[in-house]
């Protein structure tokens, strides 16, 4: 199996697609999957830029819409996490993860996939250690602090991913694992980052959460971005023998390196994307403790068998299959001609999308994303295209200051 990996997106599909188109006729290859670490930054319209954390000069439209809206489909079956510059409100909708556009999946805030034999895992935002014990609280409309605190890794989701005990395959992360930079050549790494050097000697460059789910999922691979630049580390995780091949890659700009295809050995093809059930069981068990308040959740009260939750899984997955539901559409697409997108839908409403109802259904759990009285995406969106089948701020010193290395190297 070929996968495709690229660093951070930043709306630029079109790119990235037809850069792997290239080097597919330039080395007589084809690639079956891309795998993208984060700021994918799939803004249907101009509502979900109000949700989009970035400085004025970079909200801009790019491509996804024309993807989500139908116009353009993903030559390549494409999976991405979340980062730090995400539509955050389309992204709620899809927590549990879903079709963020027909052939490009989101892992949600966790999540783990089956493509092919291949298990990957992934965990969406960066860590910041004031809002990693509190729950899920943020809605849209979000204000100055939630905007941020958003996409902030939420000890919930990772006691989840803890909890996985068969081998995954691939696991990605937006931000690097704490301490990674001593597995690779860092002094490289800072005659190129020199401002990376202070972290570094002092052990805060990186996500602790990430440097946990490292040392117990021992993935084989492990991606990352953020940081915009390429790094490579070997992790060795002693007596067992196990090894993590470590690559960070850079965001989507000429002359930098943003993409990578690697071959991984597989299951002969062909490959589609499917749920796994050991994560869905997982989702199923703990559901009960989602924390959607400033409170953290209470991990005391469910324990780690999931033996019973299994078998109802496995029950399900062989009455439909494992093929995830279908995209629909919960939002009107941009629509260049016009200055402002039209719809009935509103930036500060908490939509329900279709596949997490049916997702939700099928594990036999309650809505629990919205607050009050819910909009569903019938109610909001009578428009679907016809391609598309229907079924205050505060210093943060966790953070590297990601803008102002956008703003220097742009």
């Amino acid at each position: 199996m070929k996968i495709a990996v690229e660093g951070c997106m930043h709306g630029d599909l079109d790119i990235v697609y037809q850069t792997i188109q290239h080097l597919e006729k330039l080395q007589d290859i084809k690639v079956d999957l891309l795998l993208c670490c984060g700021d994918f930054q799939a803004i249907r319209n101009e509502r979900d830029m109000q949700s989009l954390n970035v400085p004025h000069k970079f909200k801009e439209m790019k491509s996804f819409w024309k993807y989500y809206s139908g116009q353009e489909v993903a030559p390549i079956p494409t999976i991405f996490i979340g980062g730090n510059h995400e539509a955050s409100n389309y992204m709620w909708e899809l927590y549990y993860g879903g079709w963020a556009a027909p052939n490009i999946f989101f892992l949600g805030c966790a999540g783990v996939v089956k493509f092919g034999n291949i298990r990957i895992g992934g965990l969406s935002g960066i860590y910041n250690a004031r809002h990693y014990r509190q729950g899920h609280d943020e809605r849209p409309p979000y204000n100055q602090d939630t905007i941020r605190s958003v996409y902030h890794v939420r000890e919930y989701d990772v006691h989840k991913l803890m909890q996985v005990t068969e081998p995954i395959d691939i696991f990605l992360s937006h931000d690097w694992p704490l301490g990674i930079t001593d597995c690779g050549n860092w002094q490289q790494l800072v005659r190129f980052k020199p401002h990376f050097e202070e972290e570094i000697q002092a052990g805060t460059l990186g996500n602790r959460a990430a440097a946990e789910l490292l040392e117990k999922l021992k993935p084989p691979y492990w991606f990352s971005a953020h940081l915009h630049c390429k790094f490579a580390a070997l992790v060795d995780h002693g007596k067992d023998g196990q090894k993590t091949k470590f690559l960070a890659l850079d965001k989507c700009l000429p002359q930098r390196r943003f993409l990578q295809i690697l071959e991984i050995e597989s299951d002969s093809g062909p490959f589609e994307i499917q749920y796994d059930e050991e994560w869905l069981a997982i989702t199923r068990k703990f559901n009960s403790i989602f924390p959607l308040t400033k409170a953290n959740a209470n991990f005391r009260d469910t324990t780690p068998d999931i033996q019973e939750c299994r078998e109802f899984v496995r029950s399900k997955l062989e009455a439909r299959g494992a093929k995830p539901f279908e995209f629909a559409q919960t939002a009107p697409a941009f629509d260049p001609n016009q200055s402002q997108s039209m719809g009935s839908s509103r930036g500060d409403e908490c939509l329900r999308n279709p596949q997490t109802e049916s997702f939700l259904q099928l594990l036999e759990l309650p809505y629990l994303l919205d607050q009050g009285t819910a909009v569903t995406a019938a109610n909001a969106y009578h428009r679907p295209s016809p391609s598309i089948q229907r079924g205050p701020c505060v210093d943060n010193t966790e953070e590297i200051p990601i803008d102002d290395i956008d703003e220097t190297e742009d």
